[in-house]
């Protein structure tokens, strides 16, 4: 996992949670034999996603969302943290744009829209491990209520 100290402006409003996609690079190997069948074996244990971001500014975060991708991450090329919802909940995503973003498009009287795609790093996933108790995962909303009845907070 890399690391990066650039943050996406904390006064910038989070990414709309329409048109919301993750695609993720394949992380197997598919290979066809001579008899139709397949073969797959994990090539990879850490791929990276491309996920679709769109953006509604003020006109001062529209101007603000412009500098910062031209001063803080150099024009698109540095990395830099995002806050994101995943099936994991709120995600802090290590993420740079794959190609320049679309916008500004004005939308009504003083909106700005802006999207673009964005690579993420490493798939948001749970630890290692936990796939293999899907049983506390599925029940882990009982286990919490449980263990806040018993040991609440002193």
């Amino acid at each position: 996992m890399i690391e990066t100290n650039i943050d996406f402006p904390a006064g910038l409003p989070n990414g709309l949670r329409a048109d919301h996609q993750a695609n993720h690079v394949q992380p197997f190997q598919r290979t066809t034999m001579a008899d139709g069948r397949a073969r797959q074996r994990r090539r990879f244990s850490s791929v990276p996603s491309m996920q679709t971001f769109t953006w509604i500014f003020k006109a001062n975060e529209a101007a603000l969302f412009e500098a910062w991708f031209r001063d803080a991450i150099k024009d698109g090329a540095e990395w830099f943290n995002i806050k994101r919802l995943t099936p994991l909940g709120m995600s802090v995503l290590v993420c740079r744009f794959s190609s320049m973003y679309r916008g500004p498009v004005l939308l009504g009287v003083d909106r700005w829209q802006f999207s673009a795609e964005l690579e993420v790093w490493e798939r948001p996933l749970m630890p290692v491990g936990w796939g293999e108790f899907p049983e506390f995962v599925l029940g882990s909303s009982i286990i919490d209520v449980a263990l806040n009845r018993e040991w609440p907070e002193a």
